[in-house]
């Protein structure tokens, strides 16, 4: 446009208008005189094109490296945010007050554009490590890639076989490993410093899609594994019990996702993007937020993400409740809020939220406590709304100190020395994949065994291998998944220990013609064991996908029958899945002499799951998720969300806490291939706590006529939890094979109490134990932390009364009564 236009179309504006046009004419100048900056200080040395490289997302040392900045042509004792002896929240002050509003806005996005004048290069927020380094990412510049010179990382199971080990330190171990490859991979320039993992959501629907990312049904495993694996991927070690938290140093920064009550992808035309949960606070309370309690409180996770989804009506990323008053204030997170990616334009388009300009939408998710946004929005539209008037420049320099703060503690400003060792031979390395397949085996779960497994190499040479899954490979690593080292699919597994007849049985797990059956049954015939490996996909189960049913997809269910009605010798059934599968009519049928479930087993899955078929290792797993029948679809619509029975409209209680019906297998469920015996060796048995004036009883709601307590409870935020429930059992093993065995210990709550969990879990331990031994397991229990309950207001309070302890399938069960006195 010619100057004399602009300057008379300059001239009719309104003030705000000309505001406007400044503050993009400020950001026009700013990225000129950025890309100035950065031509200006092209130089002939390596660390300059690698200063060049970081521009475009590849930085892989410190910002604050002395040379680097002699290089760049800048004075590093000029920026108080490069001298180390200053807090870290004091340097984050200092570099975000250097900064202009144009320069702020363009660090708000996933892609943080830097500052090349201050010496600050870009960074890539976006990295994923669900179980194993993912290159999923922001299309066209992923912090985190394969190519030559990295071509894989190890590819561990998916999160909800993982769990199935109910193995504490093998989730932490597991964290480690992820981690020293990530650092492995900065190093390289192929990584960032920042995952967005793990997903913490509860399994309050058996048909929700992304079953396998989560760690199942029950909030407190939930939130234990989401401890552990945080613990994993962020621990640096020595420094673990730092006092002063915002200070402690991170391996990686790992962020627990999604908050808070998303559990609805897309259900016969509900999609997360206009899904409004309508959670009573009782359930929000028990079940949706306390595994994020847990990762916060006890992993001290460094991020949390918001959700896609409308909690009460409010789009959570929006919520102050949720985010500053929850998040920030009553759980202390020392760290950065992020959204779910674009979930800012999800709140402006699908949800039309307030009916919102892109200037109002950034200024309520701002305000109410969101740092980082996954997509464009706040670069795009937050200089506006401070020129608006919408929001306040301080409310960007509150997120953009969180999210520093955060680097800082990464070394991404001065280095981890600890780290700069670790390169290509740390990555899928002989201890890691070692592990991958150590943590399948531990995770597979044996559903039935009559008296068939292990198999016995001597015995069986040969073996017929068939099913939709029996050379599987892609499918074993599920979704956010990498590029594995290696794969060892079932048939390959199987090979090391007999001669193997593959047949497919069926051209996909959709299974649409049964032309590939015969062929099946014909090696079946000839065998001397079959191996039927079936099960979903994430065609079936996945992100953006729930399921309707509970049945094997197509023809399975036929294969597996007629398999097995010709096969010569014994039939195990493999199953590969995420969610349950109604299969009783394969747990009821004599034909099939034994059954597992392998989860999605990761890269090494088809070695675990032959080592545990002929008796490598004796299977330990037990079921994270209820496997229901096929009915429960038609009891209920996955959008209705209380966790307790509706008695009015007819619909049943969710996961193993409340649903008192029949089922397939129960949560906890898993055989092994010896026998354990149980004895209560030592019980604490009753617990007074003494209270004091400023400590009160809390009522609660009883069933006609049943005894009701002088003082029938107390918050749990009034006590000073210091009281403890201990007990010890001796754990035998009868059996003639070494094994392990998780001893799970649950509470019920007082009987007498109305609407309270049947049962819920609040404590396990896995113990190794040779045949013909046992071993004693101690449990030491917090009192609040694992005998409180949620009353139908929402408060945490410790009941008086009798809560049964009860290990296992009820083998032993003791009472413990607790009381109030003043």
């Amino acid at each position: 446009m010619p100057s004399h236009l602009i300057s008379q179309s300059f001239t009719n504006l309104t003030m705000a208008g000309k505001l406007v046009l400044l503050f993009y004419f400020t950001m026009t100048l700013a990225v000129v005189s950025a890309r100035h900056v950065a031509s200006n200080s092209t130089a002939k040395s390596t660390k300059d094109v690698v200063f060049q490289d970081d521009m475009a997302g590849n930085f892989s040392g410190y910002v604050c490296d002395p040379p680097r900045y002699k290089n760049l042509g800048l004075d590093i004792k000029a920026f108080a945010f490069c001298d180390p002896s200053l807090p870290y929240d004091v340097r984050a002050k200092d570099l975000v007050d250097r900064m202009t509003l144009a320069e702020k806005v363009r660090q708000l996005g996933d892609t943080a554009y830097g500052v090349p004048r201050l010496g600050l290069p870009k960074y890539e927020w976006w990295s994923e490590a669900l179980h194993g380094l993912s290159n999923v990412g922001q299309s066209g510049s992923k912090a985190t890639f394969f190519d030559d010179i990295v071509p894989g990382a190890t590819s561990f199971p998916t999160v909800i076989l993982t769990t199935a080990s109910f193995n504490e330190s093998l989730w932490k171990t597991i964290g480690q490993a992820v981690s020293t490859e990530a650092r492995a991979m900065y190093n390289l320039g192929h990584a960032g410093l920042t995952y967005w993992s793990p997903n913490v959501n509860v399994v309050r629907d058996p048909r929700w899609g992304r079953t396998l990312e989560t760690p199942g049904e029950d909030p407190f495993t939930v939130g234990t594994y989401a401890s552990n694996y945080v613990r994993g991927l962020q621990d640096v070690e020595g420094t673990e019990n730092t006092t002063d938290l915002d200070s402690r140093p991170l391996k990686v920064s790992a962020c627990c996702k999604h908050y808070a009550a998303y559990d609805v992808d897309n259900w016969l035309g509900v999609d997360r993007y206009r899904f409004d949960a309508r959670v009573r606070e009782q359930d929000m309370v028990e079940t949706f937020l306390r595994p994020f309690e847990m990762c916060v409180k006890d992993g001290d996770v460094s991020s949390v993400m918001c959700s896609y989804n409308r909690v009460n009506g409010l789009p959570t990323c929006a919520d102050p409740k949720l985010l500053k008053d929850i998040i920030r204030g009553e759980w202390n997170l020392h760290g950065y809020i992020n959204s779910d990616c674009d979930s800012i334009e999800v709140i402006m388009d699908d949800q039309k939220w307030l009916s919102d300009e892109p200037e109002d939408a950034v200024a309520q998710v701002l305000r109410a406590g969101l740092d980082l946004d996954c997509g464009n929005y706040y670069t795009d539209y937050t200089g506006n709304a401070v020129v608006q008037g919408k929001v306040r420049e301080a409310d960007i320099d509150r997120a953009l100190r969180n999210l520093y703060v955060v680097l800082m503690r990464l070394g991404f400003f001065d280095g981890s020395p600890q780290y700069k060792s670790l390169g290509k031979d740390d990555v899928c390395s002989k201890e890691h994949i070692d592990l991958a397949t150590e943590a399948a085996r531990q995770g597979i779960v044996l559903l039935k065994n009559n008296e068939t497994l292990p198999l016995d190499h001597k015995k069986v040479k040969t073996l017929a291998v068939v099913g939709p899954h029996s050379n599987a490979t892609d499918v074993m690593i599920g979704n956010y998944a990498g590029v594995p080292c290696q794969f060892t699919s079932p048939i390959d597994g199987f090979a090391k220990y007999a001669q193997v007849k593959y047949k497919m049985g069926c051209g996909d797990v959709a299974c649409k013609n049964d032309s590939l059956v015969f062929p099946a049954m014909q090696a079946a015939k000839k065998a001397d064991a079959t191996i039927v490996v079936v099960g979903l996909d994430l065609t079936v189960e996945a992100e953006s996908l729930d399921r309707t049913d509970f049945l094997l997809p197509g023809y399975q269910t036929q294969l597996i029958n007629q398999v097995s009605a010709v096969a010569k010798g014994p039939v195990i059934l493999v199953v590969m899945s995420a969610g349950g599968v109604d299969i009783s009519f394969a747990k009821d049928d004599p034909n099939i002499k034994a059954i597992l479930w392998a989860g999605y087993p990761g890269e090494e899955g088809g070695q675990a799951i032959a080592d545990v078929v002929f008796g490598k290792y004796n299977p330990g797993g037990r079921l994270p998720v209820t496997w229901f029948f096929n009915n429960y679809t038609d009891m209920l619509p996955m959008t209705s969300l209380p966790l307790r029975p509706i008695d009015s409209l007819g619909y049943p209680g969710r996961t193993y806490k409340f649903f008192n019906g029949s089922i397939v297998y129960p949560f906890g469920y898993g055989l092994s291939y010896t026998q354990f015996s149980y004895k209560l060796l030592s019980a604490k048995r009753s617990l007074h706590i003494s209270l004091d004036k400023l400590q009160h009883c809390r009522d609660l709601n009883y069933t006609e006529g049943a005894y009701k307590p002088p003082c029938p409870a107390v918050l749990i935020n009034d006590l000073a939890c210091n009281d403890t429930v201990e007990f010890s059992v001796g754990v035998q093993n009868i059996g003639t094979k070494d094994g392990s065995e998780t001893v799970m210990v649950y509470g019920a709550p007082p009987r007498a109490i109305t609407d309270v969990p049947i049962k819920q879990l609040i404590g396990f331990q896995k113990v190794f134990v040779p045949a013909g031994g046992s071993k004693e397991v101690r449990f030491v229990l917090n009192a609040c932390k694992s005998l409180f309950i949620v009353d139908y207001k929402a408060n945490q309070v410790l009941p008086a009364g009798e809560t049964n302890i009860v290990i296992g399938d009820g083998v032993i069960s003791f009472p413990v009564e607790v009381s109030f006195g003043h």
